[in-house]
């Protein structure tokens, strides 16, 4: 593995290339408030945000407030997720979500991560995307399947277990960078650095990719 400081210099380096790249760089998954962006970070567990998004305006509608998920049929979330994937597990951790913050917190989405990852079917991924996009403070880096593969092959971490990764890349990149890196990551994987066939001729970091051909 490459040293601390070797890491500590490529992640600056490549974050800034990305930002070059990506200046508009956001969260792909549209929200309005706390609540709305937790409900669709835990829809968009193995499923794409592209149709998360084409879901949650219904959802939204049928059930507007926590209280809604809270209260309805366990089957008429199922229904209305159903095209997410996982559908029972999703709605049964939607609506223990929604019960839990009415309990604990006064209806309120909690800000803080021991308190979010208490919440049915929140882990330190779903927790941080809430802390970073609504509060600009995330616990650490947001590990998903893009930021996964890529760094790893930039040498950023040597694993692809997102809990083992997670803490390597909190070790590398300054804090600031914490909730950029994620989506400019993200944005470089769907554009160029896809999982089966990189672009890797148009790829302005791929001079520090450790695994090119």
């Amino acid at each position: 593995m490459l040293t601390l400081r070797t890491r500590r210099s490529r992640g600056k380096t490549v974050t800034a290339a990305l930002r070059d790249e990506f200046p508009d760089t956001r969260c792909s998954l549209e929200h309005t408030d706390a609540w709305q962006l937790l409900v669709a970070t835990i829809l968009s567990a193995q499923c794409t945000d592209a149709r998360v998004n084409q879901v949650t305006p219904d959802l939204f509608r049928a059930f507007p407030t926590v209280t809604d998920f809270a209260e309805a049929p366990i089957e008429a979330i199922e229904e209305a997720v159903r095209s997410t994937g996982f559908y029972r597990n999703k709605a049964k951790s939607l609506q223990g979500a929604a019960q839990a913050i009415l309990e604990r917190h006064e209806g309120q989405v909690p800000d803080t991560l021991d308190e979010l990852v208490k919440l049915p079917g929140v882990g330190r991924k779903t927790g941080n995307v809430v802390l970073g996009e609504i509060w600009n403070r995330p616990d650490g880096v947001v590990v998903d399947t893009h930021v996964s593969r890529i760094a790893f092959k930039l040498g950023l971490t040597d694993t692809k277990d997102p809990v083992k990764a997670e803490r390597q890349l909190n070790e590398v990149l300054p804090r600031e960078d914490w909730k950029d890196f994620t989506h400019l990551i993200i944005d470089h994987g769907r554009k160029t650095c896809r999982a089966r066939a990189p672009r890797c001729d148009g790829c302005v970091i791929y001079r520090w990719c450790e695994t090119r051909a």
